[in-house]
């Protein structure tokens, strides 16, 4: 397996442990973009796939935990989302908190680590690309973009996906949209910004991913682009 690149999927899925039930929430909430990204685990195993490379994907669902948020971070155990209460982060404790820290938190940042430093062992420093997806509309107003690239102090590995993606003019691509990438604390802060790793965030707009032909056709686009990358040694 070659480790030249990492991918990183942090929402990829909407699991919950059996002792925590549904949070108290119906279960079609978790159908929904405040329990996982959509479409983004499919994405990230094909794109492991079809380049050769590890992928880390969080297995438990963001309502739990956020592993994309600090430690210390004010959202990272959400008690509304999106205009669902959820019951089950109600009451939690600085006990409680640290309790999902310890199991789910810093073990999935810690197989971060230890993939970046068998890739370093080697002699390779790795791109980090994390993987995440976005709701069409927000707040009643629809979202413009097909997908978005994030980033914050370093645009090494940014300007080349800003460039690739628009190249063709068949893409409406958002630079630092829907979101910004400057979030203190994040993964890609913790591991890319922290230890000077090329790295970078790729946001696909949920409906163009929902299905497998979507899928399909996003790592057609991704796959030759992160490879033209790797092989131009930016």
């Amino acid at each position: 397996m070659k480790r030249g690149i990492i991918l990183i999927a942090d929402h990829a899925r909407n699991s919950l442990p059996a002792e925590y039930g549904s949070l108290g929430l119906p279960l079609e909430q978790f159908e929904r973009h405040i329990a996982y990204d959509i479409g983004v685990e499919a994405v990230t195993r094909g794109l492991a796939l079809a380049l050769g490379c590890p992928a880390l994907l969080a297995a438990f669902s963001r309502l739990l935990i956020d592993p994309n948020r600090g430690a210390d971070d004010p959202t990272l155990i959400m008690r509304v989302s999106d205009g669902a209460v959820i019951p089950g982060n109600a009451l939690v404790d600085d006990k409680e908190r640290e309790k999902r820290l310890a199991r789910f938190h810093r073990p999935y940042h810690a197989a971060i680590r230890a993939e970046i430093d068998a890739a370093l062992a080697e002699g390779t420093a790795p791109l980090l690309v994390s993987i995440h997806s976005f709701t069409p509309t927000w707040k009643g107003i629809s979202r413009p973009w097909h997908v978005g690239i994030l980033w914050d102090q370093d645009d090494r590995f940014a300007a080349h996906l800003l460039g690739a993606l628009r190249a063709k003019g068949d893409l409406h691509v958002g630079d630092n949209e829907p979101y910004s990438g400057a979030l203190e604390g994040d993964t890609l802060y913790t591991h890319g910004t922290r230890r000077d790793l090329r790295h970078g965030l790729i946001e696909i707009r949920q409906d163009l991913i929902a299905r497998q032909t979507g899928v399909d056709e996003w790592i057609s686009r991704l796959a030759p682009i992160l490879e033209a990358f790797m092989k131009g040694g930016s």
